[in-house]
């Protein structure tokens, strides 16, 4: 079932984008597929506990391929599937080693690694598919905005699936003791 909500929120969240106008927070653009791609830091991160590192890396390059299919199915221009495809693939890396190497409780641990990995995908997304250095949909001055507000929406988030993880552990870990 991880997996599977793993690579079902990758593809939804595309075509979320694709589906919906941008919302936008006062200065903040914020695409909707956003709010699911905070999720799938954590979804990577609940695949990657239960079938370790290696086996994640596969699921990425799979949640990659569906990724790319997706946006190509949905009409984006060949510049926004690449832009989505290296933000993808070095946020689900970065995520993926921070977890790894963090000796934290996996609230933290999903919780730290998300914030690293929706930062990065969020500058290198506005920046190589949509600022005027890539297919030019926003123009420069909207660009600080564009990845500011992505950050806060995926740092929420982080927070709640960190929160909710750290809740389910505490009741399994009280379920334990009493037994």
């Amino acid at each position: 079932m991880r997996i599977l909500f793993y690579l079902i929120s990758i593809v939804t969240a595309n075509v979320v984008t694709a589906a919906f106008a941008p919302l936008q927070f006062g200065v903040f653009i914020v695409p909707m597929g956003t709010l699911l791609i905070g999720a799938t830091f954590i979804f990577r991160d609940l695949v990657q506990n239960k079938y370790g590192r290696a086996q994640t890396y596969i699921f990425i390059f799979v949640a990659l391929a569906f990724s790319a299919l997706a946006s190509f199915i949905l009409g984006d221009t060949l510049l926004i599937v690449a832009a989505s495809a290296i933000s993808f693939i070095v946020a689900e890396t970065a995520d993926t080693e921070i977890y790894t190497r963090l000796k934290l409780p996996m609230a933290w641990r999903v919780f730290y690694s998300g914030i690293v990995g929706g930062f990065l995908d969020s500058v290198i997304f506005v920046v190589v598919g949509l600022s005027p250095l890539g297919a030019n949909f926003l123009p420069w001055e909207a660009v600080p905005a564009a990845i500011v507000g992505q950050i806060i929406v995926k740092t929420v988030i982080q927070m709640i699936g960190a929160l909710i993880l750290n809740q389910v552990y505490v009741i399994k870990e009280r379920r334990l003791i009493s037994e």
